[in-house]
């Protein structure tokens, strides 16, 4: 069995976190089944977020009759402390505890400090010394401000996208943890579904001795697979390597992280959403992405400008517009009424 230490948090888990925010897409009965099935095999971490709907509900259902075995993290989208004392009671209500093992900001656009003006670290340590949380993290899709959290000093995680798509700079992110003992949560370990070999994924992770991949898992196919991996977990080889540089080449150009590098664009079009909406599509509530607002949001890249703003400014290297146009065309396909089936969503 691999395990890991979140870095001075002391909390020591497997190299399988359950990403909760899929479940979002399953009947309530399925998923406390599912939930309670992936911690009876050996998952005993479990991230998710206000944001995701009713997914702290479900977990709150799962695992109230047993809360002392298993870790849970959760995120807070807050941007005053108010908010964040809100979230927060919400949040322990809805997953039936009285503390939260790791309470998340969840993707802001700047690191929350004292004296900052917003409250929001002095509300997080308030929390902590109430009892109500045990250690602060921070999530992002930003370079910027992931350094940043790590160089303040003041955050045990930092979560962050990262995957076998990882280029240098987000390698140098992993490390950066490693040196300030802070935890690694790796999300969108198979690139929002973009990577379909998940022993690969599993073996690429297994490198770095610090980081726990949250797997966002919502069919029972996919949860036998990282449960079979806790006895018996794939090890990094040459045959693994050579998949993976493969999947390099074919793939890193179609994976948007989602960090807005790229806005504000001149055409008003939401980059950073719609270039991300065939993994949405895949991996959230169909309904809420399909609503009148979301279809006129998509249908602004009609007026892309190809001015190729967004590409210069992609730390990634991606060619936006035709990202943006693909997924418009996924977009489109599904609106129009296409057959969603377990390979297409």
């Amino acid at each position: 069995m691999d395990n890991i230490t979140l870095g001075r948090t002391q909390i020591t888990v497997n190299r399988n976190g359950f990403g909760a925010l899929p479940i979002q897409r399953v009947p309530v009965k399925e998923a406390v089944r599912l939930l309670q099935k992936a911690h009876d095999g050996g998952i005993t971490f479990f991230d998710t977020a206000r944001s995701y709907t009713d997914s702290e509900e479900k977990l709150g259902l799962a695992f109230e009759d047993r809360r002392n075995r298993l870790y849970l993290a959760t995120k807070t989208p807050a941007k005053t402390a108010d908010e964040f004392r809100k979230d927060l009671e919400t949040s322990l209500k809805l997953l039936k505890t009285d503390y939260i093992d790791i309470y998340q900001f969840h993707n802001p656009n700047f690191c929350p400090k004292p004296g900052d003006g917003t409250g929001l670290y002095e509300a997080a340590l308030e929390a902590k010394q109430q009892g109500k949380i045990r250690f602060i993290g921070l999530t992002n899709h930003r370079l910027s401000v992931a350094w940043e959290c790590i160089e303040s000093g003041l955050y045990d995680t930092l979560q962050f996208p990262f995957s076998y798509l990882a280029v240098e700079k987000d390698l140098a992110l992993v490390e950066g943890c490693r040196t300030h003992h802070m935890g690694f949560i790796a999300m969108k370990s198979l690139s929002g579904g973009l990577i379909t070999n998940s022993a690969a994924a599993y073996a690429f992770a297994s490198q770095f001795d610090h980081v726990v991949p949250i797997w966002g898992i919502q069919r029972e196919s996919e949860l036998d697979e990282f449960l079979s991996y806790i006895d018996n977990p794939p090890t990094w080889t040459a045959e693994y390597q050579a998949l993976v540089e493969t999947d390099r080449r074919q793939l890193s150009g179609s994976f948007c992280r989602g960090c807005g590098y790229c806005m504000p664009c001149p055409a008003g079009i939401k980059i950073n959403d719609c270039a991300r909406m065939s993994l949405l599509l895949r991996r959230s509530p169909l309904k809420d992405r399909l609503k009148e607002a979301g279809q006129a949001e998509m249908f602004k890249i009609r007026d892309c400008l190809h001015c190729n703003q967004c590409s210069s400014k992609c730390p990634y290297g991606l060619n936006t517009p035709e990202l943006l146009a693909r997924n418009l065309k996924d977009f489109e396909e599904i609106q129009a009424g296409k057959e969603m089936t377990p390979d297409n969503y």
